[in-house]
């Protein structure tokens, strides 16, 4: 019986990726370096989790200029861009530039009502999904969420498990009687990782990933409501046929 439904927020709740890019970009710009993410880059390097892991990737593997650096110097540039990242994200998401998904609210609230608990794994900020969700939903968007589990709780990032195993932990639910909703490789791997049956929404940034293992891919949650969901997990709970108990 499903009895949870765990979100992950950047690329599933709201469109944030770009957002993200450009405060990196607005990041570079303040720092006074000269480096520039197109999209095209920032789809690549969406395949390492989490900001600072971001950063910390591509000065590695692409700018020479790291090497100059003691360890101690290069975490605290990386911690100081991502703050200044971080504040660009806020400022924008506060002048909406970042929009919930179509769908994503009336399920909240639907899951809500219909008593079944909600929780957040994510690998993203506790800053960034309060500026997301405080904008989007209003100042009491935490009442809806049992569980917050963020990169402040969860040290290791999608696609390990640990963000979505802490979170069932936290609920004190079996992975079977929960759903994940994800909108990336990383995320659905992390998701199965920790048992969880995965309902997919790519975006522009995830549609080409490889979601084999998903139990529905759908482009939007818009269509999608809670008696939806209860249906889809049931059939992936239920003994295949032929299968031995």
């Amino acid at each position: 019986m499903l009895r949870a439904l765990i979100f992950d927020v950047d690329g599933t709740l709201a469109d944030t990726e770009s957002a993200h890019c450009a405060a990196f970009n607005q990041a570079f710009a303040e720092f006074g370096l000269d480096w520039h993410w197109d999209e095209a880059l920032y789809t690549e390097l969406l395949n390492i989790s989490g900001g600072k892991e971001r950063l910390l990737h591509y000065w590695k593997t692409t700018r020479p200029d790291v090497r100059e650096l003691d360890a101690m110097a290069l975490q605290d540039t990386v911690a100081r861009l991502h703050e200044l990242k971080t504040a660009a994200y806020e400022r924008a998401v506060q002048d909406g530039a970042v929009q919930l998904r179509p769908g994503v609210l009336r399920l909240i609230e639907s899951a809500y009502q219909d008593g079944l608990r909600l929780a957040i794994a994510t690998t993203t900020s506790p800053v960034n999904i309060a500026a997301l969700l405080r904008t989007a939903i209003g100042p009491d968007w935490a009442h809806y969420f049992m569980v917050i589990e963020d990169a402040s709780t969860a040290q290791r990032k999608k696609p390990d498990p640990q963000v979505y195993r802490q979170t069932l932990e936290r609920l004190q639910l079996p992975a079977s009687a929960c759903l994940a909703i994800e909108d990336s490789a990383n995320g659905l791997q992390a998701a199965t990782g920790a048992g969880l049956a995965t309902v997919i929404t790519p975006n522009s940034f995830t549609a080409h990933h490889d979601f084999s293992g998903a139990l529905r891919v759908l482009p939007t949650l818009r269509d999608t409501g809670i008696a939806d969901l209860r249906a889809w997990h049931a059939q992936a709970a239920a003994p295949r046929p032929g299968a031995h108990s």
